[in-house]
């Protein structure tokens, strides 16, 4: 084990040594040196390169959409501007870029495509989901052995994979045509869309949720019981349509489990 004031030392010299790697502007930390302790700039610069180039790859393999709709060029140049500005927190690479979407937002070169950083949310969401944990999907019979007059009282669990992504614009329908390399047709983007992602089996699944359905989803999520959030929803949105909408989480595998709770 090291003494403390070695310990103290090894986190000094991490410290100045990671602190410079994002930003080529700043010059070699003074604590670095090369062999026989010759200067060591160009090993450094190296080395920077070589994380940023990496940092860059691994936002490329989360954002594939995003990269195909903006061309390599200006997806790596965008890139380079995020790292420098944000470095990673975790050593996993798969963690990396959750601030990406918010960026795209405010990055001046991307204003032109407004909805670039919704449809990057979506992209995010599906990775997240990807590598949530497994769970056994509600069985699309799962509500018949309920009382009639219980299911206002149902509670449900949401599948560790269940995300929400609400967009003023068509982010599911953009994320969609952009994740394959098929020729993307024509899309209105400026009609609002509400994405459900989740992964009941092996694949991920994203589908665009009905009127009212994000509301209602993320009510369920919440412990709400069935007959309140129902309420709620119709309050909001007087066309909402409760067995489209439960249906269409069930088949999706959104939900996991349901358990009954005191009468409301």
């Amino acid at each position: 084990m090291l003494p403390d004031h070695a310990g103290r030392g090894h986190a000094a010299y991490a410290a100045e040594f990671s602190s410079a790697l994002a930003d080529p502007a700043r010059g070699t930390p003074s604590l670095v040196a090369g062999p026989n302790g010759k200067a060591a700039v160009r090993r450094y610069n190296v080395y920077r390169n070589n994380v940023t180039v990496s940092l860059v790859d691994a936002l490329a393999a989360i954002y594939p959409a995003v990269r195909r709709i903006t061309g390599e060029t200006f997806f790596r140049a965008m890139a380079r501007f995020h790292v420098r500005e944000t470095p990673p927190s975790s050593p996993l690479l798969f963690e990396y870029g959750r601030a990406f979407p918010a960026f795209i937002e405010r990055y001046e070169h991307a204003q032109a495509m407004p909805w670039l950083a919704d449809t990057a949310r979506v992209e995010r969401a599906w990775l997240d989901a990807y590598h949530a944990a497994d769970a056994e999907p509600l069985s699309p019979g799962a509500l018949a052995g309920v009382p009639p007059e219980r299911l206002a009282d149902l509670a449900f669990t949401p599948h560790p994979a269940t995300r929400i992504v609400r967009s003023r614009y068509a982010a599911a329908t953009i994320f969609a045509a952009n994740r394959t390399m098929d020729p993307v047709g024509r899309i209105e983007a400026a009609e609002a869309e509400d994405a459900l992602v989740t992964r009941p089996d092996a694949d991920v699944v994203v589908r665009r949720l009905p009127l009212g359905g994000a509301a209602f989803l993320t009510r369920l999520a919440e412990g709400e019981p069935l007959g309140a959030a129902v309420a709620a929803v119709q309050a909001l949105h007087a066309g909402f349509d409760l067995p489209l909408n439960l249906a269409g989480m069930i088949e999706a595998g959104a939900l996991t489990a349901i358990r009954i709770g005191e009468p409301s």
